[in-house]
């Protein structure tokens, strides 16, 4: 009899240690699961994040190889671009490079002239606050001629006399400094201030310089247009802002327009990029 209840005894106590060891194994298992699944945890949230990015990256490069910038798209002057997919422009401003060409011109007079020129023009625009590319104004104007034009203009900005004097110029029989280079851009630059006070727009402002500020306001007024590229104007002032920018093409591209630039050019523009470089690298 004792040894019968002993061995129920046993049996009993035999099944509660299984469950305590089988509890006790879930436990376990459950304690290295979740540890297991913390370490992966932040293993996995780094995979996802370089995989986004990586995504990103590539969809990023696939619009850039899919959409790329035409010349047309990079054209502009002082930052103000062509009107894209006007066809009537865009044959206008591929007419009027052609023209610019050296194979139309047969001369590196206008690069030469940069050369001597840029260096003086340059430092004046920029203490005035004037785009850099009304410093192709001078080769548009005279680059290719000398002397007086049929209206009285002299000088490289061309200005007529009563202009050059409101603008602090001497001009009379003894002395005309529409001549000397430094004063008379010192006076260009003050008239394109004036004139971008008047208009806002520095595509307007050169049409301006090129035909008169007054013409130009009533023409604006007249047509009820204030973009350049889409205004009815005289033959000369129409194709104004297209020659400048065909200047700055060929200057800063020569060879890709026939041209071989001479040597001081060459180096001007590349002491000027070096220069643009070290003030990006500065300003990062």
């Amino acid at each position: 009899m004792f040894a019968n209840v002993l061995k129920l005894l046993t049996k009993k106590r035999r099944k509660m240690i299984k469950k305590h060891i089988i509890t006790c194994t879930v436990i376990i298992a459950l304690l290295v699961m979740a540890k297991v699944f913390a370490y992966n945890m932040p293993q996995a949230a780094e995979s996802l994040l370089k995989e986004e990015k990586t995504t990103k990256n590539t969809d990023t490069l696939t619009l850039k190889t899919t959409a790329p910038v035409t010349v047309m798209a990079r054209l502009n002057f002082a930052e103000e671009t062509l009107p894209l997919g006007d066809a009537r422009v865009e044959r206008k401003m591929k007419k009027v490079l052609a023209a610019f060409s050296h194979s139309k011109l047969q001369t590196n007079r206008l690069h030469n002239k940069a050369a001597e020129w840029f260096p003086v023009i340059e430092p004046i625009l920029a203490a005035y606050g004037i785009p850099e590319d009304f410093k192709y104004i001078p080769l548009v104007e005279s680059g290719l001629k000398a002397g007086v034009s049929p209206k009285g203009a002299t000088g490289i900005w061309q200005f007529m006399p009563g202009t050059a004097r409101s603008f602090g110029l001497k001009v009379n029989s003894n002395v005309d400094e529409r001549n000397n280079l430094r004063k008379s851009t010192i006076a260009a630059a003050k008239y394109i201030k004036e004139l971008y006070g008047i208009f806002e727009s520095w595509t307007l402002v050169a049409a301006a310089y090129n035909v008169g500020d007054g013409h130009m306001q009533r023409q604006i007024n007249r047509q009820k247009q204030d973009n350049y590229f889409k205004m009815k104007l005289n033959r000369e002032t129409a194709g104004y802002v297209y020659k400048l920018i065909s200047m700055k093409q060929i200057l800063e591209f020569p060879g890709r327009y026939g041209y071989k630039a001479p040597r001081a050019l060459l180096a001007y523009n590349a002491e000027k990029a070096a220069i643009n470089a070290e003030k990006t690298a500065n300003a990062e």
